[in-house]
């Protein structure tokens, strides 16, 4: 049967649009990070801070949850092997996606290759062995490349920035503080606005802090095509340790707020609730929230200004209620906030739980 809550997201979506000026998109992010701004969005009400306050907004004993995935340099050149005739040598850009199993990545090539062509990643030979729904192709390696990807990858920012050419600026600035799981294609960008001075505060006034990890895909931040019924959500890889499971069920026992760290943070312990608890364990997801959808684990929610037209925009309206988000993106783009990845901040309450009351 048809999910009736993904007919509704597609008038929701409509609804949410808007239109953002290109000078809108932060091309750096604030320095330090916490200067970012906040708004901080609840039933009926709205204010405008500076990410750096977020001590006088949290209480001690709330629970902070993470993603503590790390963004892999995953945009390699490769070249094209030369033939015996002198052809062939051209480069192709790889943007490496996952491992799939023991030395086979997925991953874009422009231009795409066939099955059965090589492709050289610095000293690495790689076969393409098949081609999967999306585009992507499987490459195999002789060898295990991760070891390699510092030396001969970059860091993959997305399409919007304007890079440039200082790769170890951004491989230190597109990194979460505290990123520790290599595996991601993208950063958690919530958690870039986290400095060590922040996170020893809120230590210091009684916050609790957590880690889960998902890795973060090329396809999550991808625009929804058409209608949001035939939307693939691409499987990304999670895990929950068991100590993080039994803090974030302690807190949850205790009455005390647990507040998630972006929402790939919302995604992990979505996938990982079950029969009332979150349970440790790892696996792959593809989790889909939408407005009707019920967020159960977190009582709030840190979060970028996310894309109009996207699956991103959908989970906030899930999580704190279109009326809100409607309200806070007006806000927003009369205020002038900077948007997406590097840009300025949200602090969203559940709507189940009046979690900032």
């Amino acid at each position: 049967m048809a999910d009736p809550n993904l007919h509704n997201a597609d008038a929701v979506l409509d609804r949410l649009n808007f239109t953002l000026p290109p000078e809108r998109i932060a091309q750096t992010g604030a320095e330090p990070r916490d200067a970012s701004r906040l708004m901080v969005v609840g039933a009926g009400d709205l204010s405008h801070r500076r990410f750096h306050e977020m001590p006088d907004l949290l209480r001690p004993g709330d629970l902070l949850v993470f993603n503590q995935s790390r963004v892999i340099p995953a945009r390699v050149m490769a070249r094209k092997p030369v033939t015996p005739d002198g052809h062939g040598g051209g480069q192709v850009e790889v943007m490496l996606l996952r491992e799939e199993e023991a030395n086979v990545w997925s991953a874009y090539l422009k231009p795409a290759r066939r099955a059965g062509k090589e492709l050289w990643l610095g000293e690495h030979r790689a076969e393409v062995i098949g081609i999967l729904e999306d585009g992507a192709r499987l490459l195999r390696f002789d060898s295990d490349l991760k070891p390699h990807l510092d030396e001969i990858g970059r860091l993959p920012l997305p399409p919007y920035i304007d890079a440039g050419d200082d790769d170890e600026v951004w491989r230190v600035r597109y990194q979460t503080v505290y990123a520790r799981d290599p595996g991601s294609v993208a950063a958690p960008t919530a958690g870039l606005h986290f400095t060590p001075e922040l996170l020893a505060r809120l230590e210091g006034m009684g916050v609790e802090r957590c880690a889960v990890t998902l890795h973060v895909g090329a396809g999550t931040f991808r625009p929804i095509q058409g209608s949001v019924a035939d939307h693939t959500m691409h499987a990304e890889r999670y895990s929950v340790s068991e100590t993080a499971a039994a803090a974030i069920n302690r807190a949850r026992a205790d009455g005390r707020r647990v507040v998630a760290v972006g929402t790939t943070t919302v995604r992990t312990l979505e996938s990982a609730w079950d029969g009332g608890v979150v349970r440790p364990g790892e696996g792959d997801t593809r989790i889909f929230i939408t407005p009707g959808t019920p967020v159960h684990v977190p009582d709030l929610l840190i979060t970028n200004l996310h894309l109009p037209g996207s699956t991103l925009l959908l989970l906030v309206a899930a999580f704190a209620g279109e009326g809100c988000i409607r309200a806070a993106y007006d806000a927003a783009l009369a205020e002038n906030y900077r948007f997406y990845s590097l840009g300025d901040a949200m602090l969203l309450e559940n709507q189940r739980s009046g979690g900032m009351g």
